[in-house]
């Protein structure tokens, strides 16, 4: 029988990370625990009331005693602050060139859709070595997204977008939990995620989801598909011509309302655009586009957000106005 190991494994490439910063906050509360509490237990034995101890002398407190007792826990404190809070930037900041996996939770599944249109449900396959960001939501309740061999762990929530990266820094096969409490059936809401050398994974994806010999047409292909079906494309034409603002190059950049406020064209925006198009209208143009709310479901509205990604991100200069007029 083999030995119950104390801590997951660590297979990414900020694991190492947190466990060292939790294994150090373990012994910084025990420096403190096991002193002050041998202490209580032996003042509280040896002048217990009857003991033949020597009560006199008492000491008054000093002022080097105070600026040390509040100095160096003070210190300690604000080391493992910014220790911790360096740590948690690394791992809300997903790099530029990872590779965006879109996730749907729902009672009680995961669904992972691939750039390349391929699909999984409760399997995720990755390639060793590059970061991965997920980009998830919900369509029902709150599910919470963790791999404790990645030691990552993110909520998910209906009617937003939550994100989450890591980067495989090992071959082999890691569960999947939801660590949320979602309803009936939340202890079976699990999964696996598969770290592939990037060989064998380009070798999964051009075989397609399900092992076929053609590959499924992308979600940019999906979404400009979509687009068009729903009729989007007649308002907004890339030449800015159309009843509603131009798309290309629009995703990532800064957007001038109505009222004179901004907002980043983010997966976000992009959703509330689609289900709620009268909360976030562009200046220099009219409120005249419906809502779509029920008419198209979540995994099409990552596809619409994957088809408006392709067409080109903006990036909003260092330093600029969060303010931008709508694109020519």
């Amino acid at each position: 029988m083999g030995q119950l190991p104390l801590m997951p494994e660590q297979a990414s490439t900020v694991a190492g990370q947190v466990d060292l910063l939790y294994y150090a906050l373990i012994a910084l509360s025990l420096l403190f625990a096991l002193p002050i509490a041998g202490l209580t237990v032996y003042f509280a034995v040896k002048y217990r009331r009857g003991a033949r101890a020597d009560r006199s002398g008492q000491i008054t407190a000093t002022l080097p005693y105070e600026l040390t007792w509040t100095i160096v826990p003070t210190l300690m404190a604000l080391g493992v602050f910014v220790w911790a809070a360096t740590l948690y930037f690394r791992i809300e900041r997903p790099p530029a060139d990872a590779l965006e996996i879109y996730v749907l939770g729902r009672q009680w599944m995961w669904e992972f859709q691939h750039p390349e249109g391929q699909r999984e449900l409760a399997e995720l396959h990755v390639p060793l070595g590059r970061p991965v960001k997920l980009l998830m939501t919900s369509e029902d309740v709150i599910h919470s997204f963790y791999v404790p061999a990645f030691r990552v762990k993110q909520d998910v929530l209906p009617g937003r977008y939550t994100a989450i990266w890591f980067q495989p820094s090992k071959v082999g096969e890691y569960h999947l939990f939801c660590a949320e409490y979602c309803g009936t059936d939340h202890a079976v809401m699990g999964g696996v995620v598969y770290v592939m050398e990037p060989a064998a994974y380009q070798a999964w994806l051009g075989g397609g989801a399900a092992g076929g010999p053609q590959a499924p047409q992308t979600m940019a292909a999906a979404g400009e598909k979509l687009f068009s079906g729903l009729g989007c494309s007649g308002c907004h034409r890339m030449d800015g011509s159309g009843a509603g603002p131009s798309l290309v190059g629009v995703f990532g950049s800064p957007v001038q309302l109505q009222g004179g406020q901004s907002a980043i064209a983010d997966e976000g925006y992009v959703r509330n655009s689609i289900l709620l198009p009268q909360s976030q209208v562009v200046a220099g143009y009219q409120p005249v586009m419906p809502s779509f709310k029920g008419q198209v479901s979540e995994s099409q509205i990552l596809q619409l957000i994957a088809y408006i990604k392709s067409l080109g991100a903006g990036q909003a200069a260092p330093g600029a106005s969060q303010t931008a007029q709508p694109p020519p």
